[in-house]
C-alpha cells in the first residue's frame, strides 16, 4: 500500500474527504520525524513505537575497489510494533 492508497482507505473508513486525510498523515509523518529528531520516542499503545538507535562505528569495503573503509557512527529511527498490531498481523 502507498501513500495515496492508505489515504484513500483513511478518508472510506473516517468518512473525511481525501485532502483531511491527507493533511492528518503529513502531520502525522511530520511530528514524528521531528520528535525523533529531538532524541524523544513516540509511543502509540497498541500500535508500537518510534524511537531512535544509536549504531556503532564499523569497518566496512568498498564493493567497487575491496578497500577497507570506516563506516561512521549515525542515528537511525527504529520501529517497534506493539502487541494489538503483532496481534491483528498473525
Amino acid at each position: 500500500m502507498n501513500k495515496a492508497e492508505l489515504v484513500e482507505a483513511m478518508a472510506k473508513l473516517t468518512k473525511l474527504s481525501k485532502t483531511d486525510c491527507k493533511d492528518c498523515l503529513e502531520a502525522l509523518v511530520k511530528t514524528v520525524g521531528s520528535t525523533l529528531k529531538q532524541g524523544k520516542s513516540v509511543v502509540l499503545t497498541g500500535f508500537g513505537t518510534f524511537s531512535v538507535m544509536k549504531r556503532k562505528s564499523r569497518t566496512g569495503m568498498n564493493p567497487v575497489t575491496k578497500k577497507k573503509m570506516i563506516i561512521p557512527a549515525k542515528k537511525v529511527p527504529k520501529f517497534k510494533a506493539g502487541k494489538a498490531l503483532k496481534t491483528q498481523v498473525k
